[in-house]
């Protein structure tokens, strides 16, 4: 079907209608040549319900073509009389077609290029939130694993059943819901660093659904369609079943009477066609996943907006706003595009495009070595800015046996181990520190105390550990916020590394 874009008739401009071109003379013309029916244009297209409407006698008509030779519309000219002098109006539908067809391809690149700069701007807004949605995320972080640290030492001194315990214990549920949120802050801000693994998305998705079903409740029926053949990718797991979770609540909010969840994954290939349309998307071998719901739909007016920190449609104190933020800059941290289709009263459909991997070996079964005690009496060199955090950090680490070192920079670290003249099994450093970073630090020490193991912790990624947020390999990292229990394990984890 193609749509007038104007429209004059009997003496006046009219509305715009929608006009089918089968079976029509409009058929002939588009993207092929000049057509004229002098008289009995409805009787050779019976059909075409237009004509018979406008009691029409007599059709001429001709293609419209851009200047890369493509066709771009037509204009008609119809009377309910027989047409005379068909020569001369086809010279003169040929000049008017020629600037016609130039006005309409100067209109469609105007259009274009203000859709651009509409997404530019989207773009650097999105980049600007989500750097300083890392930035608070960071110092966040620091204060989260401070206070999650001393109460989990507080409830560690008390019995169990001290009223304390209870108050303690909701100051704990309270920080790691805000230690969540600061996680999703950092997936929109691709700051938060990831350890992907080659896996298939379709056992994923079945390992998950037990889940789903039970998230979403039984009003609500969950179909999944998986793809035949579907290629791997290359994705942090955990991560990838918190974009689900994300997906399936948001169509859960939107069906409250009921409907349907519908979760399908294809193989897809992106062309450049596509990619035109989608400037966020690259070209290449992808797989797709799609998260349709039959709920309320949303306004262009929301859609623009859906994937900005904190914005949300839900009553006051149903959600956060992060989910879909967080969704958006997961995928695109590992390579992927996302876009969402959506009419008020039709639905939502999420569709998410990841990488294609290539599968590789798989891993040798193994035991795993034996557990040990999580506590030591090795030598740990810690290095971090936060002096309150740095505090919590040594009386953990003395509560496990440990001799501990500590500095609060890279350069006062150096200094330190010069003058010590023992072992130094560990050094636990802060990556992001002011002066010397400590990847820098690391390298630095090793030079010194050849035997020393490293352990980086941070509240988000910073370029000298990892690439694009993804860890390097053979490179040991705690993320903040951490547990004491976590972090004792972490570093008797490394210390235990052959």
């Amino acid at each position: 079907a193609a749509e007038t874009v104007a429209l004059y008739s009997h003496g006046g401009v009219v509305p715009n209608v929608r006009y089918n071109l089968r079976d029509t003379p409009c058929e002939n013309v588009s993207g092929k040549k000049l057509c004229c029916y002098p008289q009995g244009v409805q009787g050779l297209f019976p059909r075409d319900t237009m004509l018979t409407d406008m009691r029409a006698e007599s059709y001429i008509g001709i293609p419209l073509w851009d200047s890369k030779g493509r066709p771009i519309g037509l204009i008609v000219v119809i009377d309910c009389k027989p047409m005379a002098n068909t020569e001369l109006i086809a010279d003169v539908l040929q000049i008017v077609a020629t600037r016609t067809a130039s006005e309409l391809e100067r209109n469609r690149t105007e259009e274009e290029k203000g859709k651009l700069q509409a997404q530019l701007l989207q773009a650097m807004k999105m980049e600007a939130v989500g750097r300083l949605a890392g930035g608070v995320a960071h110092d966040f972080n620091n204060l989260l694993t401070v206070v999650i640290g001393n109460v989990s030492l507080a409830l560690g001194k008390i019995p169990a059943s001290d009223p304390v315990t209870g108050m303690l214990s909701e100051v704990n549920r309270a920080a790691e819901r805000a230690a969540r949120l600061t996680q999703q802050l950092l997936a929109f801000s691709r700051k938060q660093i990831i350890e992907p693994k080659v896996l298939d998305l379709n056992a994923l998705i079945v390992e998950l659904h037990s889940m789903l079903v039970r998230l979403i409740g039984e009003h609500i029926e969950i179909a999944t369609v998986p793809g035949e053949g579907l290629g791997m990718v290359k994705v942090d797991p955990g991560q990838m079943e918190q974009i689900l979770v994300n997906l399936a609540v948001n169509a859960r909010d939107a069906m409250r009477d009921g409907g349907q969840l519908r979760i399908e994954t294809a193989n897809a290939v992106l062309d450049d066609a596509y990619c035109d349309a989608h400037p966020d998307a690259r070209p290449g071998r992808y797989v797709r996943l799609s998260v349709s719901d039959t709920g309320h739909g949303m306004t262009d007016e929301v859609r623009a907006q859906i994937f900005e920190p904190f914005f949300t449609t839900k009553p006051k104190g149903s959600g956060t706003g992060l989910g879909l933020s967080m969704t958006y800059g997961a995928v695109k941290q590992v390579g992927g595009s996302i876009e969402v289709l959506s009419e008020p009263g039709k639905g939502t459909t999420v569709r998410i495009f990841l990488p294609r991997e290539e599968p590789g070996p798989e891993p040798e079964p193994g035991t795993g070595p034996p557990q040990k005690p999580l506590g030591g009496t090795e030598t740990v060199l810690l290095v971090e800015d936060e002096e309150v955090l740095r505090g919590l950090c040594v009386q953990v680490l003395e509560q496990l046996g440990y001799r501990v070192l500590q500095a609060g920079n890279g350069a006062d670290a150096i200094a330190l181990a010069r003058e010590y003249g023992g072992r130094i099994d560990l050094l636990l450093t802060d990556v992001v520190m002011p002066g010397m970073n400590g990847s820098e630090l690391a390298t630095h020490l090793v030079i010194l105390h050849p035997e020393t193991k490293v352990l980086f912790t941070s509240g988000y990624t910073d370029d000298a550990i990892v690439h694009h947020g993804v860890l390097d390999e053979g490179v040991f990292f705690i993320g903040k916020p951490y547990t004491p229990s976590a972090l004792a394990k972490k570093v008797r984890e490394v210390l235990d590394r052959a």
